[in-house]
């Protein structure tokens, strides 16, 4: 695959590859592809909630049987 950059954004590319210590521009590109299926992940689970049940309250007791079950189970 290759991607044709206009000079400013080849120098922007350069310019991190450079500072961040990437090996080359594109391991820099692979790191932003990642970056985004990760926050494209995440986008997903955060409307995948919005669109589920209400789960139980989280308060003192709702933690405090969540650390008795970590216990019995250890």
């Amino acid at each position: 695959m290759n991607v044709s950059l206009p000079d400013e954004l080849k120098t922007f590319v350069d310019e991190r590859v450079e500072r961040d210590g990437y090996g080359s521009n594109s391991e820099y590109v692979r790191e932003l592809i990642r970056r985004d299926q990760g926050r494209l992940r995440l986008r997903q689970l955060l409307l995948d909630g919005l669109a589920s049940e209400p789960g139980p309250v989280a308060d003192d007791a709702y933690f405090a049987a969540l650390r008795d079950l970590v216990r019995s189970a250890g």
